[in-house]
């Protein structure tokens, strides 16, 4: 789909609905300027939580 479609789309809502479409798109803007997780980060961060997941228990509990 192209800009010109989209823009073309936009013209026939209704303006109740202008309003969802800004913020999609802005919620849409927001999630891609997000950092993304590195997968090997990630997966290192979950095995460091299981291996000490006693330990986190533990500090709860206490």
């Amino acid at each position: 789909m192209t800009k010109e479609q989209i823009l073309q789309e936009l013209e026939q809502l209704p303006k109740p609905l202008l309003a969802k479409v800004l913020e999609f798109a802005r919620d849409l803007q927001a999630e891609a300027a997000e950092p993304q997780v590195n997968p090997e980060v990630w997966q290192a961060y979950l095995a460091s939580k299981r291996e000490r997941e006693e330990v986190y228990r533990r500090l709860a509990d206490s």
